[in-house]
């Protein structure tokens, strides 16, 4: 048995490994948690963000501390023994033998052994297992020397970068006194998009806006000394800014774009542009089904409608409206019926993908379906996507077209037979489970009969007096003689000379299926796949197998509709055709005496283009002559300049680098100074490309002719 002093041995083992261990992870958490309190202590919750970041540490640390200690407590003697058994050979894999009773006496004496050598091997002079504490050390260094780092820091605060503020620039502000001159200080512009985006409140970079539409836009600006503040856009009536204080503020809401300018004390600043970003109407995408679908007979009665809708801000609702149409002619009758969407996705981008059961809105065969899908966004946008078409075949309508000559009747109550054996073999299987065997038999054979009397009554437009054998082939009724003067038409005759013989190449033989001249070859070749399709359908009817037969009850429907649909007449449209006029005796020789030429006499008054900006070219050409200029010319560059300004109100961004040189040269005039020659550069090549392309004039052919043409032509002429 195991003895106390090895127990005692493994409790000391383990107790020192424990120690061992919390140390460690203590100095690990204490070299994070002071870089925490470092940040703390130096910056005193002044930052938000290093505040967070800093008591962030300390609690990791604090958790990280907590989960070890954990787990190093939770060590067992087992893993004790473990251990011991890695680290001495001598131990033969047996310490943990002195954890439990022996079993056997073989267990006995190998405790007893194991003991022994625990006891000669001294464990509590040596160092029984290695703990990497170096990199422990160096991590709590550095994180000590990070620390006295963080405290030796400038005085000054941390605080969060300030947004640079937005700058406005006034060309024609004259020189002043610095101590007199009123300035910005500090200018910002906030901009709120309308509800219906779903965005937040923004700041604006610089004075040209982009904004949403219906957005309100707010300028805040403060003053060194109390002013005038003004707004005006488009040269339109300025408006005064609310005074509070040096600040001065303004708030409008746009929904179209211009210029707008910043009076300060009767100043103008620059021209700045205002663009408007427009709410976009809904986008609606159909890719499932065509426009026009028609649902055959048999066809699952089903429509797969798969679409995409899209806006630029999101869709608020989204249906559909689909209108039913039943009967014909006069009796149609119209129901419509809003179905609402599958939507898949997100607001901006849905994806709609479900299946209309046509059943379920009432439809039935020959009804039509009429829908389109509708979306509205989040503001005013609204789209509707085209109309689509979905019709259920009716084969009950047989046309009037309809034309197997010779007198015969077009019958269209076989073709309505044929579906009705379709719709009985369907209610057949249906039915299948709450009927007993033998009814089911009895119905399906009977369908059987009615598939057999459809198909010989087909079967007498091919000439089929009989029930023709399965395929191909036909043949006499079994148990029949076949003999002279039976009714069939013989090719052998006893005398080959006589006229009967003689005749039989050229007659028609109706009563014989390879003779039948009825239809023509291509439409009898679909009329005997119809029968040869009601012949398998039969056959699988009268063995009580209608759910292999309904396959061939449907083809051979369609072959009866590709024979009704190939024997439509078309009849050529006629018109009155008028007889041919005499030319030669009616030509010439009425009077005119009565009659005078039209004459009719039209003011065309032509409104000049322009007029201020080619007088402000003009000017411009006799000032490049002399040098020199008036005051009172600056009343004629200001008036060219609204015409510019409105020009370029229609396009947004264009000439503000002519107009900001237009303000400058009208300062400098003002003042009396010399004007600058690449502002008037600038400004005259602005103006140039504002006027219309002119017309171009003709011109005689002695002034486009050279001195040297005419000197050849003179030449030519006297050769």
């Amino acid at each position: 048995m195991s003895t106390p002093e090895s127990i005692h041995i493994l409790h000391q083992i383990r107790g020192r490994y424990v120690r061992a261990k919390l140390w460690l992870y203590a100095l690990q958490a204490l070299a994070a948690i002071v870089v925490g309190l470092a940040i703390l202590w130096r910056w005193q919750l002044e930052v938000s963000l290093l505040a967070t970041t800093a008591v962030t540490i300390v609690v990791a640390a604090v958790l990280y501390f907590v989960l070890g200690w954990r787990a190093v407590t939770k060590t067992s003697l087992q893993q004790v023994a473990r251990h011991l058994n890695r680290q001495y050979p001598q131990l033969q894999d047996s310490t943990e033998l002195l954890l439990k009773a022996p079993e056997n006496l073989l267990q006995q004496l190998q405790q007893q052994r194991v003991a022994a050598t625990l006891q000669q091997l001294h464990p509590e002079n040596e160092k029984i297992f290695t703990l990497r504490s170096t990199a422990t050390y160096t991590l709590l260094g550095v994180g000590l020397l990070f620390s006295a780092g963080i405290l030796y820091l400038p005085a000054a605060p941390l605080t969060a970068p300030q947004p640079e503020t937005i700058k406005v620039d006034f060309p024609d502000n004259p020189v002043t006194a610095a101590d007199t001159a009123v300035k910005i200080e500090k200018t910002e512009i906030t901009v709120t998009p309308p509800a219906y985006t779903g965005k937040g409140t923004y700041r604006a970079q610089n004075p040209n806006l982009l904004i949403e539409q219906g957005a309100t836009v707010s300028w805040r600006i403060s003053t060194t000394k109390p002013a005038i503040l003004q707004l005006q856009l488009n040269e339109q009536q300025p408006i005064n800014f609310k005074k509070q204080g040096n600040s001065y503020s303004l708030s409008r809401s746009f929904t179209t774009p211009g210029l707008y300018t910043i009076n300060l004390n009767g100043q103008r600043s620059a021209f700045y542009t205002l663009e408007i970003i427009p709410d976009e109407a809904p986008t609606i995408a159909i890719q499932k089904p065509e426009q026009y679908t028609e649902i055959l007979f048999g066809q699952p009665q089903r429509v797969t409608l798969q679409a995409q809708l899209t806006d630029d801000y999101g869709i608020r609702e989204a249906n559909m409206v689909a209108t039913v149409a039943k009967g014909t002619g006069e009796a149609v009758k119209f129901r419509e019926e809003k179905i609402n969407l599958n939507l898949n996705g997100n607001p901006k981008n849905y994806a709609v993908k479900q299946t209309l059961d046509l059943q379920k809105l009432g439809m039935t065969y020959g009804d039509e379906l009429y829908f389109y899908l509708q979306a509205w966004d989040r503001h005013r946008g609204y789209t509707r996507s085209e109309t689509y078409f979905v019709q259920i075949e009716d084969t009950t309508i047989v046309d009037n077209s309809f034309d197997l000559s010779m007198g015969v009747n077009p019958v269209p109550e076989y073709f309505r037979s044929q579906r009705q054996i379709i719709i009985d073999t369907e209610k057949l299987l249906k039915e299948q489970k709450t009927i007993t065997r033998a009814q089911f038999e009895e119905r399906a054979n009977n369908l059987g009969v009615d598939q057999k009397l459809l198909r010989l009554r087909y079967g007498k437009f091919l000439g089929e007096e009989f029930e023709s054998g399965i395929g191909p082939g036909g043949g006499i009724p079994e148990g029949e003689e076949h003999y002279k003067g039976d009714g069939h038409d013989h090719k052998e005759f006893e005398d080959k000379n006589s006229p009967e013989a003689l005749l039989d190449p050229y007659m028609h033989k109706h009563d014989q299926e390879g003779e039948a001249t009825i239809f023509e070859p291509a439409v009898k070749a679909k009329l005997k796949g119809a029968l040869a399709q009601m012949w398998d359908a039969e056959l699988r009817l009268r063995t009580h197998k209608p759910k292999d037969a309904l396959p061939y009850e449907y083809k051979a429907l369609r072959m009866l509709k590709e024979v009704q649909q190939s024997q439509r007449a078309y009849v050529a449209k006629t018109g009155f055709e008028a007889p041919p006029l005499k030319e030669p005796e009616l030509r010439l020789t009425g009077e005119l005496n009565k009659i005078t030429a039209p004459s009719e006499s039209k003011t065309i008054v032509t409104e000049k283009q322009l007029p201020q900006t080619k007088a402000a070219l003009q000017w411009l050409a006799t000032y490049k002559q002399t040098g020199k200029y008036k005051p009172t010319d600056a009343a004629i560059l200001e008036k060219a300049g609204q015409e510019l300004a409105r020009q370029t109100l229609q396009k947004p961004g264009s000439n503000l680098k002519a107009l900001r040189d237009l303000r400058m040269i009208l300062t400098a005039m003002q003042a009396g100074k010399t004007l600058c020659k690449t502002c008037l550069v600038t400004v005259e090549r602005a103006w140039v490309n504002l006027l219309p392309p002119a017309t171009p004039t003709p011109q005689s052919q002695q002034a486009v002719r050279s001195r040297l043409s005419q000197q050849y032509l003179k030449q030519l002429n006297q050769k």
